[in-house]
């Protein structure tokens, strides 16, 4: 499917135009019985999937809370909609349009972009402005470390991502008698904000079980050939492959270990899910482990859409092309309930009410538990670990959550 066939079936439900439709008229905060909400976000580019994945949650959950009768404040019910603009997959675009947004359509209220770049480019212009951005999609740690009071994220922190698989390649050793010294790590990430947080964690987890790192490579600019780092993984024989490069690095590390038949026992790698490796690879990619924010499988519930179970049947149905629903797309729902029960705590549209009543947010929802710490990151949410198992995604860490017992080692098909 072409990038503008995905545009044209993410503009299903049309709450608000992307900025090639978009006219510069200004637009109030609240407008009548409309709250708009603004965001900028990657429709084009090297993130459009997951920018389009994003989207399509911000528009679910618009449409869920629309039909359940929309934001009631001072005994008044408000409809949400969303303004979009396409920022390209481009950091100092998302700037210029949150610039934009804001200042000449009148946004108060941001939902954030896709990726933890454009989330960087975009929190210095809504703290500018002290307008609250409740985002969903930038997990760099590097985020919260900055003192933002307008900042608030739904999902887990970046460094917590493929801690789960150092967690269970640790036990797996030792069960079988492996000093963990003696453990081989090859890494491969991309040069964006994001990977780079991921790796920062990596290292950390690698220095506290004292494995080894035999391989350490940059995954390309345009992501397209990891062939060179995969001939080094193949000499190296590591215990264990780990890789991040967003969708497309996710895309092209599972076509080429397959292609190139690297039979490492353990691989792992970031947004298996949004690169719909299975539906593209199949039973070449079974045992690879996906480290997730949310999956269909847990316990988690909440008002709006029931349990995570029920919210995977709803986006299924409303959306086309998905065997799997991305938690790009979930954790982006998330990030709307979030505005709308700050704007019924706040009873107001009043940016700094509204902002002391995000910072306040303690609430459960099919995504899981969502609490903000004084820097804005969400602590009320793990991360989970899922294993690709003929052709589905298994939750089998940690243990509490788990459905499946761990296939080791990994056996594709």
């Amino acid at each position: 499917m072409t990038v503008r066939r995905k545009l044209l079936n993410a503009l299903t439900f049309g709450v608000a135009a992307v900025a090639m439709m978009a006219t510069t008229s200004a637009m109030a905060k609240v407008e009548g019985d409309t709250i708009t909400l603004g965001s900028a976000i990657s429709f084009t580019g090297k993130y459009s999937t997951n920018g389009i994945h994003a989207k399509n949650g911000y528009d679910l959950a618009v449409k869920q809370i629309n039909k359940m009768g929309g934001v009631k404040v001072n005994g008044k019910s408000y409809k949400l909609a969303v303004k979009y603009y396409d920022d390209e997959s481009t950091p100092a675009r998302t700037a210029q349009l949150l610039e934009r947004l804001i200042k000449q359509d009148g946004i108060k209220f941001v939902l954030g972009p896709y990726s933890s770049a454009t989330t960087k480019a975009a929190a210095p212009i809504t703290e500018k402005y002290k307008i609250p951005m409740v985002e969903a999609e930038g997990a760099s740690r590097s985020l919260f470390a900055k003192g933002y009071k307008y900042l608030f994220a739904v999902l887990s922190t970046s460094e917590q991502y493929l801690a789960s698989t150092l967690a269970l390649t640790a036990e797996i050793m030792k069960e079988k008698g492996k000093k963990l010294s003696d453990v081989k790590i090859a890494l491969a990430f991309e040069q964006d904000p994001f990977s780079q947080d991921v790796r920062a964690g990596v290292l950390d987890d690698v220095k506290k079980y004292g494995f080894k790192v035999v391989l350490d490579d940059k995954f390309p600019r345009d992501l397209a050939d990891i062939s060179a780092t995969l001939t080094k993984v193949r000499a190296l024989k590591p215990d264990v492959f780990l890789a991040s490069g967003h969708s497309k690095g996710a895309v092209t590390a599972a076509r080429q270990i397959a292609e190139m038949k690297i039979k490492t026992p353990i691989v792992a790698m970031t947004h298996c899910e949004a690169g719909k490796i299975v539906k593209k690879f199949g039973g070449e990619v079974d045992g690879f482990l996906c480290p997730t924010q949310w999956a269909e499988t847990l316990s988690y519930s909440g008002k709006y859409f029931g349990s995570a179970g029920d919210y995977d049947k709803l986006f299924k149905s409303s959306f086309d092309g998905y065997k799997n629903v991305p938690y790009q797309a979930a954790q982006a729902s998330a990030a709307v309930l979030v505005w709308k029960e700050a704007f019924e705590a706040a009873q107001s549209f009043d940016t700094e009410k509204v902002r002391d009543a995000l910072s306040a947010t303690n609430m459960k929802t099919f995504y899981g538990g969502i609490k903000f710490s004084s820097k804005g990151n969400n602590i009320a949410k793990p991360m989970v670990l899922r294993q690709i198992q003929n052709g589905k995604y298994n939750v089998v860490a940690p243990a509490k959550w788990a459905s499946n017992k761990l296939e080791y080692p990994r056996q594709p098909k």
